[in-house]
């Protein structure tokens, strides 16, 4: 799918951020792909950017609060699910994503669990 064809998705939105060492274990029903538009916090980044999200609907009890899924926006990440999903969804695999670093060199593992 390319971006021009993904549409903005609805708020609101539930980035997953996960810091150097922290982990989440997760069993996902669904995903879907779209654009959200941000406003990045940093100073010498633009105003405004619509970034490419893959958002993760989770199954019950997999994330206690908010909305029943995360937003993964981290490109490094989207790459690595993306061919896994299919598979884990038809299984109703749990599998854990673990943060390695700090941005801009942050990069992620999948383990099954």
């Amino acid at each position: 799918m390319e971006k021009a064809e993904l549409k903005e998705l609805p708020s609101p939105y539930e980035f997953l951020e996960l810091k150097d060492g922290e982990s989440v274990r997760l069993v996902v029903a669904r995903f879907e792909e779209g654009l959200v538009t941000i406003h990045p916090r940093r100073k010498d980044a633009p105003p405004v950017r619509t970034v490419k999200v893959l958002r993760l609907w989770l199954r019950p009890g997999f994330k206690v609060y908010g909305p029943p899924y995360w937003d993964v926006n981290a490109q490094t990440l989207v790459a690595q699910l993306k061919p896994l999903l299919p598979r884990l969804i038809e299984e109703a695999r749990e599998f854990i994503i673990t943060a390695h670093g700090n941005p801009p060199k942050k990069r992620y593992s999948i383990r099954l669990a």
